[in-house]
């Protein structure tokens, strides 16, 4: 696995994420969240992971892309949600979680530097894994920042899932595509997708019964 041929699919693994996270049109970031992880399914079908690049398309593309969409509901249906969410955390918040998003990318990035750094994990024949521990990163810490900062229950829905999806490709590269690692990431992704599915369902029953999208009393700023 050459370094240059991993690039790629790690760069745009970032950008999709980040387009799914900050996209407040939430039919558009549910489908670009369904593109990155058909991506994700490339990238693990590069690590010679076939079984587990087709649980990525299956459960992670399809299964909850599907819950996703079914959580906004039918276009134009009067129960469905509303197609933009333009709900803020209020400013004074806003610097506060930036600094511990970068708090936490800085420690995972210097536990990751000297657990790779050791060689015990990535062999020097093995230096095309870098770029998935960098974008590893780079989307745990997206999806951490937007879990914190979204009031929109399908936004953070979304947020989950991309940060579940940072943690996989961090082992990945890690440790590469052995076998505990590949059970660990199916389990995550089964988990993944039970908590997008019965989310998605409360998500539809609160906003039938209050019309709300967001739980309890969080303070929020229109824009």
């Amino acid at each position: 696995m050459s370094l240059s041929g991993e690039l790629l699919p790690a760069g745009l693994l970032v950008l999709l994420a980040a387009a799914c996270l900050l996209d407040r049109r939430l039919r558009r970031a549910c489908l670009s969240f369904i593109a990155f992880a058909l991506v994700m399914a490339l990238a693990w079908w590069r690590l010679e992971a076939p079984w587990l690049a087709l649980a990525e398309a299956l459960l992670g593309a399809l299964l909850t892309g599907m819950a996703l969409l079914h959580g906004l509901g039918r276009a134009g249906s009067p129960s469905s949600l509303p197609p933009h969410d333009h709900r803020r955390r209020p400013r004074h918040q806003a610097a506060a979680r930036w600094l511990a998003v970068l708090v936490w990318l800085a420690l995972a990035g210097a536990a990751v530097w000297g657990v790779s750094g050791s060689g015990e994990f990535i062999a020097p024949g093995e230096g095309g894994r870098r770029p998935l521990l960098a974008a590893g990163l780079a989307i745990m810490g997206l999806g951490l920042w937007a879990f914190a900062h979204h009031l929109h229950l399908l936004r953070r829905l979304l947020a989950f899932n991309v940060l579940g999806s940072g943690v996989f490709l961090l082992l990945a590269g890690l440790a590469g595509p052995v076998v505990e690692v590949q059970g660990l990431i199916l389990v995550g992704l089964v988990v993944a997708l039970v908590g997008s599915v019965l989310g998605s369902a409360l998500l539809r029953r609160l906003h039938e019964r209050d019309g709300r999208v967001t739980l309890g009393d969080e303070p929020e700023a229109t824009p």
